[in-house]
């Protein structure tokens, strides 16, 4: 059965094994490129600052890791549309399983090696990508911080090891259900986008309670990214950043010392549009906000919530996988 299914197999995990092979090689001279960057930048004496260093690898690196991690995500997806959903589809489009069924191997069995081969090398796959990608941006992320970036997050570490194990299934059980190859690929690309989309903004920010923080408005917050809005008739306060964690609060208002937000004449006097007399008013007038945050030392804590999600929703899909093959007629 292993055999049967290595042939039936084979052509698209030859395809897939390519395609991965010349990705990885360009992960690797990526790697070796912000390596030699990276020594460049920090490796010059007292000319050096951590900050210039950031700017080049940032500047340098920024897109060409983007698109690198937007490959990388991209895998688990490719193989559970062009692995996993093919895989049973193909069989019950052309009727070979009812050959297959009608000899020794039972059903289940003939489930298991089909279901678990396959998962198994594109979990395999990607956990090599993902561990070439995680390698060549250390550097860059040793110094960017971005770690928990909804772009970045998705592409490193454990978390593609999980989506790849749930597209495959997913796929797979897909198939079983529409019986049509190309509809169950396009099914399971489309339920896999939904995922990735909904994750960053619905369901990872809340897979523990953010920390508040109450935070001065002062020369340190500003030096953290702090910036006044003043449109709409309120004072709000954008883009601040606490190093290596995920602030949640991209816009909140900018308090007074009692809690209330700055309006009327209070606000009139400190909104002039001269941006240093503004924040020297608004610092003299004791000004607050209150941010919302998960912290940088969460980081592999979401990676393994992530992940351990993912393979629930794998296994889970797989017990439907099983129910309804042993229980369906075709």
């Amino acid at each position: 059965m292993i055999w049967l299914t290595w042939r039936q197999f084979r052509t698209q995990a030859l395809v897939g094994g390519a395609g991965a092979a010349g990705l990885a090689a360009l992960l690797v001279v990526l790697g070796l490129r912000i390596r030699d960057t990276y020594e460049a930048t920090t490796s010059c004496g007292s000319g050096c600052s951590a900050s210039a260093a950031r700017d080049t690898l940032e500047h340098d690196y920024l897109t060409v890791l983007l698109l690198a991690g937007l490959l990388v995500v991209l895998v688990p997806a490719l193989v559970g549309a062009f692995w996993g959903a093919p895989l049973v589809a193909r069989e019950f489009e052309s009727g070979t399983h009812r050959l297959v069924w009608n000899q020794s191997i039972t059903r289940g069995r003939w489930l298991a090696v089909k279901l678990g081969l396959v998962t198994a090398a594109g979990v395999a796959l990607t956990a090599v990508l993902s561990t070439l990608l995680t390698w060549a941006a250390s550097p860059y992320d040793s110094l960017v911080d971005g770690r928990f970036d909804p772009l970045v997050f998705p592409t490193r570490n454990l978390v593609p090891l999980g989506y790849a194990a749930f597209a495959v299934i997913a796929g797979i059980v897909v198939g079983q259900f529409t019986r049509r190859t190309v509809s169950a690929m396009a099914v399971t690309l489309a339920v896999f986008a939904v995922l990735q989309i909904l994750l960053p903004t619905a369901i990872r920010p809340y897979l523990q309670p953010a920390v508040t923080e109450t935070v001065t408005y002062d020369a340190a917050s500003v030096r953290q990214g702090a910036r006044i809005n003043l449109k709409g008739g309120t004072a709000r306060i954008e883009g601040f950043n606490k190093p290596g964690a995920w602030v949640l609060s991209s816009s909140t208002e900018l308090l007074d010392p009692s809690g209330h937000p700055f309006t009327g004449a209070a606000l009139a006097s400190c909104a002039t549009g001269n941006r240093s007399h503004d924040d020297a008013c608004f610092a003299a007038r004791h000004a607050h906000f209150v941010v919302a945050y998960q912290p940088a030392d969460r980081y592999w804590t979401f990676q393994w919530l992530e992940f351990g999600g993912y393979l629930l929703l794998a296994a889970a899909l797989a017990g439907l996988s099983f129910r309804r093959i042993s229980r369906s007629l075709y």
